[in-house]
């Protein structure tokens, strides 16, 4: 469905604005570079998987087990698990520019800002006593 004209304004707004804040990471989302590396790392840990599965199979079905146990298969599973835990893993991001303690200090006032200006009273509830707090105010009110 193509967008309408207002909606592609705003979409060249939001796109213009992004490259005058942040134009490296603009120009690298643009690139395509992060697209590539995903798909690189998928290549990857789909042909790890196969090894994996192959050296599994291969465990089981030949009679080389030392001690009667398969340890191919073992060696498989782990390859297998490898291709899990590498296609999970997000690479680690380049080291940021050398800067003094003085630049990475917070603005004063520039913390986390609270909705109301009143301090919050008393302990922190869980998420399932809210819920719980939810529920019951809908069905008081009807």
């Amino acid at each position: 469905m193509p967008l309408s004209e207002h909606e592609q304004r705003m979409l060249d707004q939001i796109e213009s604005a992004l490259y005058a804040e942040d134009p490296k990471f603009a120009s690298t989302v643009r690139g395509g570079r992060i697209r590539a590396a995903s798909t690189r790392r998928r290549f990857q840990a789909v042909a790890l998987f196969v090894i994996g599965l192959i050296l599994l199979i291969a465990g089981v079905a030949l009679p080389i087990k030392p001690g009667g146990f398969p340890i191919i298969s073992l060696v498989g599973f782990v390859f297998m698990f490898g291709s899990g835990v590498l296609l999970l893993l997000r690479k680690p991001t380049a080291p940021q520019s050398e800067q003094s303690e003085a630049d990475n200090a917070p603005a004063p006032g520039s913390g986390p800002r609270r909705s109301g200006s009143a301090p919050r009273r008393g302990p922190r509830k869980g998420f399932s006593s809210r819920m719980e707090d939810r529920f019951k105010r809908r069905f008081d009110q009807e």
